[in-house]
This record gives structure tokens, C-alpha cells and sequence, in this order.
């Protein structure tokens, strides 16, 4: 895909974050002026009105004293898991999209936008990267978007039907689609995605290798990616892959050098309350059958069923499907049945807060809370990697002649203490 340089006005609109629409009716002319002005086509931009899009840019782009200045947007944000390392290192959002209206709920009980910080929360991305002139320009792009096949035809075919190819067909109609058409518009310095191990061998390794073509060929970005294991931070084997990228190929940036905790990692006990309501103990129906069926498979040869873990052990993957009936993560109770974790030990075990705090606020029910933290990033995991990419963002910004405030860093005040 060719990228073509933006107009004044063009780079200006993505400064205001505003769609065509809104620039027109702020500029008192029509949507067909706003678009010639975009593309540098037809009559010149009037000076007057220059300058008022000028002055709006920069009334909307001031960022927050105490942040070191570079911006951030956080796409497929769950529940913000990517977010929360990311402003401790000195970033401030300005744009996130998530569909799921209920992990919106918990999104925003967390990270309570400042009414004039002007930050963008939208539902559906498709929208914006059917117009990526209205996501805010930034620095760097998070997203942990979802894995789905590709349908890829060959070249050859498409150029002799005259039918587009590269990301713009190869991608068409997935969610990587959108993400790549917002990073080839903007062009961030960086970006981090994240997914689940699986990536790699998804439909026999397709979808990945499509991703890296177009990841470093098309969109030209020098790319590293890394699979990490939780179990060192938090007490979870959960395996995730992290694909980092940089628009300036002479950054240093390498995934060997990620700080990972020594030693044996903590246990399922250090994120276990020691009183918990009964309604969390499973019923000796629930138990009976569980019981059952994991016998039954036994018997088969498989290896399906509950699993059961005490306070020295490390969990499997907690899911999304951990509120059906907890089988994956049981706990055990003396002289009693085993227990689900609750929505609060979920929030440890994801590393958004530890023992002791309840900093990261649950508004909603515990059937959505399981489903949005078996789907949330492990955020210790990611504090580990955004303090990797800390220096080279630095570098990056710095390479292009951008000029980092010298001012205090404020801490949010969901963050956690760093591991």
C-alpha cells in the first residue's frame, strides 16, 4: 500500500479528532469543500478558516501536566489491561474502542475521563477505520484484537480481475483489516499488539504469517514478537503473544532483554481471601456431576474435567467461560466442596491489583466480570514489556525531532506498584 504525504488540513483534522461532518458544520462550508481540503484538490483552503482549525488542534491537543507527552490509543481494550502499564510509564489515552457495552461499564468505572481531556471512547472500530481521519493522531497504538482466519488468493489472480491485493483484500472484512488501515493512515512511531499463543499456528500459520507480511512489508514497520508465560508474575500458566513494532528501523528495541522475575513465582494462595461468601462454594449437585463427567472421560483415555488446586499451586488459564462452572480453576476447602475463585481474586490473578487492594473497581455482575477478566491481558506482563519499549518510544519521538516535556510524572491512581 502506497502512503501518500497528508495535506495541512488533513494532518490538522486528525489533530482535532473530528469527522467530516463536524469540521463542515465548525467551518461553515460543505462536506465536498472538507474533502478537497483533505485531498489538496480544487479551491485553496481559506486562510480564516486555516486558522481556526489551527486553533481548535491545539486547544483539543494539550496534554495533561505531569505526563512525559507521548499519546496513546487503545483498541479492543477489554477492560484496560493495556492501558494501565502504558500511563504509568507516561502516556495519556486519547482514543479507546470496545464493542462489549458491559466491559465499557468496567472501563470506564477505571479510567474516568476529565471532561476537557477530550479522549474518544467508541463502540465499533469499523467506523473509524472506515474514516481513520477521525481517530486522534498518536504515538503509539495498543490493541488486543481478535485471531480470525484470512482468505488469501493469489496475486496474480487479483491483478489480471483488477482486484486490489495486499492488506487490502488479503485482510478484508477481519478486525486486523481496520487495525492495519488506522496504523497505514496515522503511521505511529509504535505500536504493541497482543493475542493469544495460537496466533502462530492459526489456520495452519496463515493468519500470522500474513500478519508479519503486513506488518513489516506493506506497512514497513521493523517488527519483534515474543510468546510470554505469566507464571512468573502472577500464579497462572498463561501463554500470550506480544508483537512490538517500531516505524524507525535504527530503534534498539529486543524482547531478550525483558526483566522476568526470578525465582519460584507465587501461588495461588497470595491472591486467596481467607473468608469467602458461601455462594462461591459449588453445590453438591454441581460437584456430583462434575465429578462424573471428569470420570467418565478418564475412563475414554482423554484428559478432560475439573482441575483442582491448593494454596502452593500455580492455576491453569483462567477463560471466559469460568462463569459456567468454574471447572478449570477449582479451589480446595477443607472438609468442604471445592470453590470458584470470586470476580475479586480474578482481578489478582490478572495481576490488576494485589492482595489486600481494591483499587480496580467491578461494577458489573459476576457473570460478566469472569468473562472480562478470562478475556483481559495479564497486566504485570504488560507493565513488563511497556517498560521494555519506555526508551525506545523515547528514541523514537526524539528521531523525529519531538520534543518531550520535562515534567513531573503523576501516577494514576488505579496503578499498581510495579513487581
Amino acid at each position: 500500500m502506497n502512503i501518500h504525504s497528508k495535506t495541512e488540513f488533513a494532518e490538522l483534522m486528525d489533530r482535532v479528532g473530528l469527522g467530516i461532518d463536524e469540521v463542515a458544520g465548525l467551518l461553515g462550508v460543505s462536506d465536498r469543500s472538507i474533502r478537497r481540503y483533505i485531498e489538496g484538490t480544487g479551491k485553496r483552503v481559506d486562510p480564516l478558516k486555516l486558522d481556526k482549525l489551527r486553533q481548535v488542534a491545539g486547544q483539543r491537543c494539550k496534554r495533561p501536566v505531569g505526563h512525559s507527552g507521548f499519546r496513546f490509543i487503545d483498541l479492543f481494550a477489554g477492560i484496560g489491561g493495556l492501558r494501565m502499564p502504558f500511563e504509568e510509564i507516561g502516556g495519556h489515552c486519547v482514543f479507546t474502542a470496545e464493542w462489549d457495552r458491559f466491559s465499557r461499564e468496567t472501563y470506564k468505572a477505571n479510567f474516568p475521563e476529565h471532561a476537557d481531556s477530550n479522549h474518544i471512547f467508541a463502540g465499533d472500530i469499523r467506523p473509524y477505520a472506515a474514516a481513520p481521519e477521525k481517530v486522534p493522531e498518536h504515538d503509539v497504538l495498543l490493541a488486543g484484537f481478535p485471531c480470525q482466519p484470512f482468505s488469501i488468493a493469489g496475486v496474480s489472480k487479483k491483478n489480471s480481475l483488477g482486484r486490489p491485493h495486499g492488506f487490502l483484500c488479503d485482510t478484508q472484512g477481519t478486525l486486523f483489516y481496520d487495525l492495519a488501515k488506522i496504523i497505514a493512515y496515522h503511521r505511529p512511531p509504535a505500536f504493541l499488539l497482543e493475542n493469544v499463543k495460537n496466533l502462530e499456528r492459526h489456520d495452519g500459520g496463515k493468519t500470522f504469517a500474513t500478519i508479519m507480511h503486513v506488518l513489516e512489508e506493506e506497512l514497513n514497520y521493523k517488527v519483534s514478537y515474543r510468546v510470554i508465560n505469566s507464571a512468573p508474575w502472577v500464579p497462572q500458566k498463561r501463554e500470550r503473544i506480544f508483537i512490538v513494532g517500531f516505524r524507525d528501523h535504527d530503534i534498539d528495541f529486543d524482547f531478550d532483554k525483558l526483566v522476568v522475575p526470578s525465582g519460584s513465582g507465587p501461588t495461588i494462595g497470595d491472591i486467596l481471601d481467607s473468608e469467602v461468601d458461601q455462594k462461591y462454594t459449588l453445590t453438591d449437585h454441581l460437584w456430583k456431576y462434575l465429578q462424573g463427567y471428569k470420570e467418565k472421560h478418564q475412563k475414554a483415555g482423554n484428559g478432560f474435567g475439573f482441575s483442582l488446586f491448593g494454596r502452593n499451586d500455580v492455576a491453569r488459564t483462567l477463560s471466559a467461560r469460568y462463569y459456567k462452572d468454574g471447572s478449570e480453576i477449582l479451589i480446595e476447602q477443607i472438609g468442604k466442596r471445592p470453590r470458584r475463585l470470586t470476580p475479586r481474586e480474578c482481578a489478582r490473578l490478572m495481576g490488576f491489583e494485589k492482595f489486600g487492594e481494591n483499587s480496580f473497581r467491578i461494577p458489573v455482575s459476576d457473570t460478566q466480570a469472569y468473562r472480562q477478566f478470562g478475556n483481559a491481558v495479564v497486566v504485570p506482563v504488560v507493565r513488563a514489556v511497556a517498560q521494555l519499549m519506555k526508551p525506545c518510544i523515547e528514541d523514537a519521538l526524539v528521531h523525529e525531532n519531538y520534543e518531550i516535556p520535562l515534567v513531573p510524572q503523576l501516577v494514576p491512581q488505579h496503578a499498581i506498584a510495579a513487581e
